[in-house]
């Protein structure tokens, strides 16, 4: 939602917890629910990484909504039939409405639903990968890496707590400012927080430690999409995210570890972002720039030392239903 000069995001409504112990009535079980998610969304986006990182593929089925919404939100037109071939939905609020009877909220992404009874669980975005990394462990896949170790979660919490507020969600404030006195403090808080990151990843290869955690899942998802859309649509045009050495070899680096860039559908993401924020964008123009060739250039970043898996190993290649157009 939108107040009358700033953007305030909507929490999340249905915040159920999918755990081993099943506390909330939903136990963690391979093949019972469906991750429904939009290549477009960047918290969505946070989950496809998360679950190719685990190698969750065979326990946690996904599927993929149309980048393009109409009045009913999220809709299943990628699909034949236009429906989901699982859930045998058209549009996500089914599910939405099946949980709650007559809701008529937002309707996001990412969303995970209980396939024998068709209802949603949770779209709680910021909850959903954590469950995924801790409560899902018996069904991880043999080499998986910790991306919430026990031993960090302080700091990665407060590194993500900062990079939410400010570039996360940062970027969307900026981009749907309807007055310049908002729009100057998002902008102003944007910046601050890429120099203080881009700063701290000089001298490091990873945000916490010496491996990839949650942390820089997060802030991946956001910086993967600053160029196509947020420097132009969202107005965050100091400067590109390719004018930031640090951060350009940081984001590089990530994209060419396996469970992060083949998850990216720049297709999606700039169909969605300009052709749905018609307020923004009222000629729905989709721009064919920027080059997208550079993702794949060296980054040096190994240099830093670290160890992208930790312990673990990379993550076979995604199944084939899940290959996105490579660069």
């Amino acid at each position: 939602m939108r107040d009358s000069a700033g953007f305030t995001r909507s929490a999340s409504h249905f915040t159920d917890r999918i755990t081993a112990d099943g506390r909330d009535g939903w136990p963690v079980e391979a093949g019972r629910y469906r991750l429904v998610v939009s290549r477009a969304c960047p918290w969505a986006s946070r989950s496809l990484v998360v679950r190719r990182l685990l190698g969750l593929e065979d326990a946690l089925s996904v599927a993929v909504a149309d980048p393009v919404q109409d009045e009913r939100s999220w809709r299943f037109t990628l699909d034949p039939d236009d429906r989901d071939p699982v859930l045998g939905i058209r549009f996500l609020s089914e599910a939405y409405r099946a949980r709650e009877d007559g809701y008529d909220g937002p309707v996001s992404v990412p969303a995970v639903v209980d396939v024998p009874s068709g209802r949603l669980v949770t779209n709680d975005y910021q909850r959903i990968t954590l469950d995924l990394s801790t409560q899902w462990r018996e069904l991880h896949r043999e080499g998986a890496p910790d991306l919430y170790p026990r031993s960090s979660r302080e700091e990665i919490d407060e590194r993500m707590e900062g990079i939410y507020q400010d570039v996360n969600n940062g970027v969307y404030k900026a981009g749907f400012a309807k007055g310049q006195e908002a729009y100057d403090a998002a902008y102003a808080r944007l910046f601050a927080r890429l120099d203080q990151v881009s700063d701290h990843l000089a001298g490091q290869r990873y945000l916490v430690g010496d491996t990839i955690t949650e942390a820089d899942v997060r802030l991946f998802t956001t910086l993967v999409r600053f160029d196509a859309v947020y420097h132009g649509h969202f107005k965050c045009n100091r400067n590109k995210l390719t004018e930031d050495p640090v951060l350009w070899a940081y984001a590089r680096d990530l994209f060419q570890t396996p469970g992060f860039g083949d998850t990216v559908d720049f297709d999606h993401i700039k169909r969605h972002y300009y052709v749905v924020h018609e307020d923004i964008n009222p000629t729905r123009i989709v721009p064919r720039g920027p080059d997208l060739r550079g993702w794949r250039t060296p980054h040096h970043r190994e240099e830093l030392g670290g160890r992208p898996f930790g312990d673990g190993t990379p993550p076979p290649p995604p199944p084939s239903a899940e290959v996105v157009q490579p660069l």
